[in-house]
């Protein structure tokens, strides 16, 4: 018996894919779901304590509130990026990825498969560490749509990213040097924790071409309402860069790049 196709897509392959890689990381929810919202909590709780009271407003809001939005695209971003990449070097390591590139998914499914557990994980943090700041610091969504698009534009671009990572790397402390020393730092250095306006000439171009900048930026926008550039040019650099990370995890999956060798 074949395989049920409707048009051309292995739907029923597909839907198999996603729902292993969300099961992956709702099976550990402790882990994936509770340790981001504990660390955003620590992050806000350390800054407030040894800076908030004498740094004063930040573009018209409090230091604590002006941070928060970065934060939880910080821990967005992060998170999503372990879900695609911790599941491609799995299954490198313990030899069983030939159970996901043998089954008849093309690349383009591949891709969607992945990035949907991205997003998704992306996704439910979005919404723990955002209820969490809503109770505790009282900070509502202006423009929700807004909020919205950057969070699952981040969870993709990300999730590209990681799954570009997980394809390279053959070892574990290969994978975490691109973790600290790429992601981390891509992450910090963006605006989560200061306006770039205040940065110099040099910082303030450097930082203008990391699209990471706009992802924490739009997000900022969507929940204060505030951002130092416009959230439009975010969303058309950020939108442009997930389909250019997509589009090369799409040629790694149809070459087989370190994964059919």
């Amino acid at each position: 018996m074949g395989v049920r196709r409707f048009g051309r897509v292995n739907w029923l392959g597909l839907w198999t894919l996603i729902e292993r890689e969300v099961m992956r990381f709702v099976a550990v929810w402790t882990q994936t779901l509770l340790a981001p919202l504990v660390t955003a909590g620590l992050f806000v709780a350390i800054f407030t304590l040894a800076i908030g009271p004498r740094r004063g407003d930040v573009m018209g809001v409090d230091f604590t509130t002006f941070i928060a939005p970065g934060i939880l695209m910080m821990m967005v971003i992060q998170n999503a990026f372990a879900n695609s990449s911790s599941s491609i070097m799995v299954s490198k390591v313990q030899g069983n990825i030939v159970d996901t590139l043998m089954p008849p998914l093309s690349s383009g499914e591949l891709v969607i498969g992945y990035l949907a557990g991205a997003v998704a994980r992306g996704l439910f943090v979005a919404l723990g560490v955002g209820a969490g700041f809503l109770l505790v610091l009282g900070i509502g969504i202006a423009h929700p749509l807004w909020a919205l698009t950057f969070v699952l534009l981040g969870s993709a671009f990300l999730g590209a990213l990681g799954v570009i990572a997980g394809i390279f790397a053959r070892k574990f402390d290969q994978m975490a040097a691109i973790t600290n020393f790429v992601i981390t730092p891509l992450s910090f250095l963006s605006g989560t924790f200061y306006s770039v306006e205040a940065l110099p000439d040099a910082m303030w171009t450097v930082t203008h071409v990391n699209p990471v900048f706009y992802l924490i930026d739009g997000v900022r926008y969507g929940i204060l309402g505030v951002s130092d550039s416009s959230p439009w040019l975010g969303l058309w650099i950020c939108m442009a860069s997930t389909a250019a990370v997509s589009l090369v995890c799409w040629w790694l999956f149809r070459r087989g790049t370190r994964l059919k060798a």
